[in-house]
């Protein structure tokens, strides 16, 4: 029987009123836009936001926060009779048994645009990640809440960017968060304004090819008050000029491929700066030789030779996922495991300028690494870098200012540190193939080949004299050449010990594994001194 002291007897019925209520309400909110927006939404290609969740995340459990937000309409008598919901979805959820935050944009509901949005769904959804520390992954298709023309009417008012009110705390988020958690941002549609902004301040980011778009303003926009061209969504911000211009990371073909990609690049990673990665498992053994790297870089230094299945053939089998190959290309970033432990990969790529660093080569290298700062990862780098891009092109893109901040991102780092000279170490890009002023590995192929400056063009400036002053300039430069070329043998370094080990090549895997063990204990938790910038 009921306890008349603990507040009186209960309704007949319960409270089934109210829970009728609430399934109401719960399945306005499963309708989204309404039977014709979700099918127009499969029509062009594309899976509504509550699909994407469910593909994205361990089956069962997501974990809706706000899901009966939204505008609701009712009769004369006060009687629910429909709701139109925010076009936010938000929740916690599983990826592979690890707990995450997504957030991401009802594309049919308003097409993402802010008079649809509430904007405090997007903000819990960044804080739960910043104060439970827990990796989050964004899902932008629209605005992302931040603006439209309309919300000038719906709200009576013009909307000041960065003013007060709560909904500001999103772009504290939007930095903050990546210092402390990883962050993942899938753009699956047309994504503008703070939409692009929340796609492009991620650790990593991807575009799907046929069905997605990015720009700061759309074609509309440009064509009324921007360079005035008619373009279309795929001309101004399709995924090879996103791609290419390193506003985001990778392109799939796919929004199954987009998924499978963001789960296998939160493997590599701590929930958290406050934790380390853990290790994978120990399938492949460390003392694998492959006999093909012994010949895998020709003896003409002219001659390029493809970085990628070196680096494939000296991590763990099938363990190397890159990150970023359409932008900075002389360079090739990605993660990787050694005998089960993750690690970031550096390498130079001769198919690109020879493997020049670019003035985008350079900021590639500055977020990787600061990425790999972020969250305590240790790295390796295959070394074959010329030195800086040169000519008037490299000038007018200040090269130099962008090499020396690679420089000194690289100088900042506290993770473990190994270095495997390939190939080539020219100039003051070269400096940068190990952290200055501590200790790192350090071992050169039997390929290994350094100096200043490449002998070409320098032997003319600095025999001058010495050349016009011969009765034959082309035979004293070969000479001259040849001389100097015989100093170069990479042993005369290792006799002054200017290089602690040459090594074949076939013993590289073992090395780096042997590196990859001692920097285990060595990962400090904790956030580092600097955040990271997108």
């Amino acid at each position: 029987m009921p306890n008349d002291d603990a507040g009186g007897a209960p309704p007949p019925q319960g409270w089934q009123s109210e829970l009728d209520e609430l399934r109401l309400r719960d399945h306005y909110a499963k309708e989204m836009g309404g039977t014709e927006k979700v099918d127009r939404q499969h029509r062009e290609g594309r899976l509504t936001i509550r699909e994407r969740v469910g593909r994205l995340v361990d089956p069962g459990s997501f974990s809706e926060v706000g899901t009966l937000t939204g505008r609701a309409e009712y009769d004369a008598a006060g009687n629910l009779v429909g709701m139109t919901p925010s076009n936010r979805v938000t929740g916690r959820a599983k990826i592979d048994g690890r707990p995450v935050i997504v957030s991401g944009d009802d594309f049919t509901v308003r097409g993402g645009s802010a008079d649809a949005t509430i904007p405090e769904k997007t903000v819990i959804g960044e804080r739960m990640a910043n104060e439970l520390r827990l990796p989050i992954i964004r899902i932008i298709e629209g605005s992302g809440g931040g603006g439209s023309v309309k919300t000038i009417e719906t709200t009576g008012r013009a909307n000041l960017p960065g003013g007060l009110g709560g909904s500001s705390m999103r772009y504290k988020y939007l930095a903050d968060n990546l210092g402390l958690v990883p962050v993942v941002a899938l753009g699956l549609g047309s994504v503008a304004g703070l939409g692009a902004a929340q796609v492009s301040a991620s650790h990593y980011s991807l575009m799907t090819k046929k069905t997605s778009a990015m720009f700061v303003a759309g074609p509309p926009v440009v064509a009324r008050i921007g360079d005035k061209q008619a373009l279309s969504k795929q001309e101004l911000g399709g995924w090879e000029i996103q791609c290419a211009a390193g506003a985001v990371d990778d392109a799939v073909d796919s929004e199954e491929e987009a998924f499978e990609r963001a789960r296998r690049f939160l493997s590599y990673l701590p929930s958290s700066c406050y934790e380390v990665a853990p290790r994978g498992p120990r399938v492949d053994p460390p003392g694998r030789r492959e006999d093909w790297l012994f010949r895998a870089i020709p003896r003409d230094r002219n001659q390029p030779y493809k970085m990628r299945p070196i680096i494939e053939a000296l991590v763990d089998r099938g363990s190397f996922f890159e990150m970023g190959r359409h932008f900075g290309r002389p360079v090739i970033t990605g993660f990787a495991r050694l005998d089960g432990l993750p690690v970031g990969i550096m390498a130079g790529d001769p198919f690109h300028v020879s493997g020049a660093w670019t003035a985008d080569a350079c900021s590639k290298v500055i977020r990787f690494v600061d990425l790999a700062e972020t969250f305590h990862m240790p790295i390796v780098h295959l070394v074959d870098c010329p030195g800086f891009m040169i000519g008037v092109e490299a000038e007018r893109a200040a090269t130099i200012r962008l090499g020396v901040r690679a420089m000194a991102a690289i100088n900042q780092t506290t993770v473990p540190w190994c270095s495997i000279i390939i190939r080539n170490v020219f100039g003051v890009a070269g400096a940068a193939h190990v952290p200055a002023g501590r200790f790192s590995m350090r071992y050169a192929w039997l390929s290994a080949w350094w100096g200043s400056l490449p002998l070409e063009g320098g032997i003319e400036a600095a025999y001058r004299a010495e050349i016009d002053a011969a009765e034959d300039p082309k035979a004293k430069l070969a000479e001259i050449e040849v001389r100097l070329n015989a100093l170069r043998s990479p042993f005369r370094t290792a006799e002054t010990f200017a290089v602690e080990e040459i090594i074949d090549p076939r013993d590289t895997r073992r090395l780096l594994c042997d590196f990859a063990n001692l920097a285990e204990p060595l990962r400090t938790p904790g956030p580092r001194t600097f955040g990271m910038r997108p």
